[in-house]
């Protein structure tokens, strides 16, 4: 084998081998096609077949390896034309912008020492100033750029991009789609803005001054942690403390040492909370979230949720470091994921437009039309921005927010997705069709499931597993995105704790690892 030549000849690839343009050296290097060939040549004793097997082999890296140091040769070469050509088009940019300056300030020049006669005023400033106003214009977003050709400057030809201008727009003035900008615009490219591809951060400008604890109700253990956690909350921390009214009784029932922590009266102090209230603190499960979620009908603070309950989709936090946890949180700066709600209306058969509809309910798990207590199949029609989808004949139709995924969603057969993902999903309750697979759609369309006047039966519709309303036929459920998300603190960050909550909670794709010693093929 001449293990001696390979040796030696990897030393001085080693030593002598060239590093790439990032700084490490690169891995064909280290073993390079000569000392391939050198091994190649060295004769092979006997007929072995192993070594046969092995000698072709390496003539198989060795073409490798030669194919990889081509390519990247030619990569290289390709990407230094690459950069001299943009060089030279943006100097050509910066000649012209400053030819195009000059030329307008003289103009201008001009301009002053003529009389007020417009008709001296030459044609090319009229022109320029009316792109000046219209590639300045506030009302969007608009850019051009200029490209020369590659003749001489006495030859040359000047080709302007068209301009335009991007804007968002919302079907009727009373809309309560609320769309965000997702591209970014320079120099007449398009390109989407990194909004979902980064972990969120939150940092605050001031110290939090007062913190609403909700808790599962019925719980001992969980009506304990919650005396300390005031307690604390309040001696260590010096912080104002809201409380459900049947907490707040249960506190003073413990001690009279409690009168210092507030609660409301009515719905309206409800509506209110979010003006008072700088964090929220859930003691329970998701459905603790979910309760909390739904108490605040706008804007929501930032949702610290400590596992108490069964299931942990979105509780990271464990009850037993409740201190070193909220004394980090209070401090921050803290990693957040923004979790995004739907935004329901049932519009009744009897209305006029689809403006006149009820309450608006928020949801941020999913939204259920099913057949209810019927035995007959519903019988639904989507649309989606106005265009039909399909007819869903089954047990009924899901719309989840990704948050929500993982519920219902997932016992139907829809997939997991991130939560960070802007989405609606739209998965169906047992379908009578073998092609009825769920979709996934973007988060600023709107979905329309209307009971068509032919179906046999009435639907129910639930909210979060909640707040059932019957449909009859002719009403219909509008379903779209809020415009106010439901930021929940994280343990680590939004990716972490969601794939720490699948192979916990699901225990995901969790099976035996094969065993190395079975059967080998020959």
């Amino acid at each position: 084998m001449a293990p001696n030549k390979l040796n030696s000849s990897s030393g001085n690839s080693s030593v002598h081998g060239s590093q790439s343009d990032n700084g490490f050296i690169s891995s064909f290097s280290l073993f390079p096609e000569k000392a391939v060939q050198e091994l190649l040549q060295s004769p092979v004793q006997g007929s072995d077949d192993h070594l046969i097997e092995f000698s072709e082999a390496l003539r198989t890296v060795a073409k490798a390896l030669r194919r990889v140091a081509e390519g990247k040769a030619s990569a290289q070469a390709e990407a230094a034309e690459w950069k001299r050509k943009f060089e030279l088009e943006r100097a050509r940019n910066l000649q012209f912008d400053s030819t195009e300056k000059s030329s307008l300030e003289n103009q201008a020049d001009l301009g002053d020492v003529r009389t007020n006669n417009p008709a001296n005023h030459p044609p090319l400033s009229k022109k320029a100033n009316e792109r000046f106003e219209r590639c300045c214009s506030s009302n969007g977003i608009c850019s051009h750029e200029v490209l020369r050709d590659g003749k001489s400057d006495s030859d040359s030809k000047m080709v302007r991009k068209a301009s335009f201008k991007l804007s968002w727009y919302c079907k009727g003035e009373q809309s309560d789609q609320h769309k965000h900008d997702v591209v970014s615009f320079e120099k007449g490219n398009i390109t989407t803005a990194e909004r979902s591809s980064k972990q969120i951060s939150l940092k605050w400008e001031s110290s939090p001054q007062t913190v609403l604890i909700l808790t599962k109700p019925n719980s001992a253990s969980v009506q304990i942690l919650c005396v300390e956690m005031v307690r604390w909350l309040r001696q260590q921390k010096k912080l104002n403390i809201y409380v459900e009214p049947r907490v707040r009784v249960d506190l003073l029932t413990e001690s009279s040492y409690f009168n210092f922590v507030e609660t409301w009266n009515d719905d309206k102090e409800v509506l209110a909370l979010h003006t008072k209230v700088d964090l929220v603190i859930t003691l329970g499960g998701d459905g603790t979230v979910l309760w909390a979620a739904s108490m605040f009908k706008g804007p929501v603070p930032p949702i610290v949720p400590f596992s108490l309950g069964s299931l942990g989709f979105m509780t990271p936090f464990y009850s037993e470091h409740y201190k070193e946890c909220l004394d980090s949180i209070l401090k921050g700066p803290i990693s957040i994921a923004l979790r995004h709600r739907l935004q329901c209306h049932v519009i009744r058969d009897a209305a006029k437009n689809e403006y006149e509809a009820e309450e608006p309910i928020l949801v941020l798990n999913e939204v259920t039309i099913d057949r209810g207590i019927s035995s007959f199949l519903t019988n639904l029609e989507c649309y989606c921005d106005n265009s039909f989808v399909t007819c869903v004949q089954g047990d009924g139709l899901i719309l989840s927010t990704t948050s929500g995924s993982t519920a219902y969603s997932l016992a139907a057969g829809g997939s997991m997705v991130h939560p960070q993902v802007p989405g609606i999903l739209f998965t169906p309750i047992c379908p009578h069709s073998l092609s009825f697979r769920p979709l996934i759609l973007p988060e600023h369309v709107t979905l329309r499931v209307q009971v068509p006047f032919n179906s046999r039966s009435p639907a129910w519709a639930s909210f979060d597993g909640k707040d059932r309303k019957q449909l009859e036929p002719g009403d219909a459920l509008v379903c779209s995105m809020a415009p106010w998300p439901v930021p929940t603190a994280c343990l680590v960050d939004s990716t972490n704790d969601f794939l720490r909550s699948i192979h916990e909670g699901l225990h995901w794709n969790l099976r035996k690892t094969q065993s190395f010693d079975g059967p080998r093929e020959s």
